[in-house]
């Protein structure tokens, strides 16, 4: 994960497994809003982070297991009030109804004894994914706008495509 590379809206749909729809909406709504660089207007470009590629994972996976979008959203916005801290450490559990955060294992058990936890979303895995995905697909430098293949700038194609901008 590097601060300094964004990552355009098709580039975020792969790595998340989603729809440019569906991340259009997301966005449009509020839900997972790029935090690099927001669209100001037509033709700009949003810009994600890799944070935010990684939520809109998390968002993809929870509705697929049929949670609410309602409760996703509120999952969601308590992850943004706690600055998206520990990601990568965090389970998120859901019951259909409600998303819990466990950041240990012994939160996961008690929330199953208490027979309230149905499934969860182990987020460094979720975080892995991202990662390979990513290394594999284009990022830009934030700073400069540089195209980069994989995160290393020195890859061939890389250099001729930045030297015909």
């Amino acid at each position: 994960m590097n601060d300094n590379i964004g990552y355009r809206g098709p580039t975020a749909c792969a790595a998340a497994g989603i729809t440019y729809r569906q991340l259009d909406y997301w966005a449009r709504t509020g839900l997972v809003e790029p935090s690099v660089r927001p669209a100001s207007g037509s033709g700009t470009q949003r810009l994600y982070s890799f944070r935010d590629v990684v939520v809109l994972k998390i968002v993809k996976r929870f509705l697929d297991t049929g949670v609410a979008l309602q409760n996703i959203r509120a999952a969601v916005q308590h992850l943004r009030d706690r600055g998206f801290r520990d990601l990568e450490r965090m389970t998120l559990m859901s019951d259909g109804a409600t998303v819990y955060e466990c950041s240990s294992p012994d939160e996961v058990v008690d929330l199953l004894q208490g027979g309230q936890g149905v499934f969860g979303i182990a987020v460094g895995v979720v975080w892995r994914d991202v990662e390979t995905a990513l290394s594999q697909l284009h990022g830009e430098r934030v700073d400069t706008g540089e195209t980069l293949i994989g995160h290393n700038a020195s890859d061939e194609l890389a250099r001729r495509r930045n030297r015909a901008v």
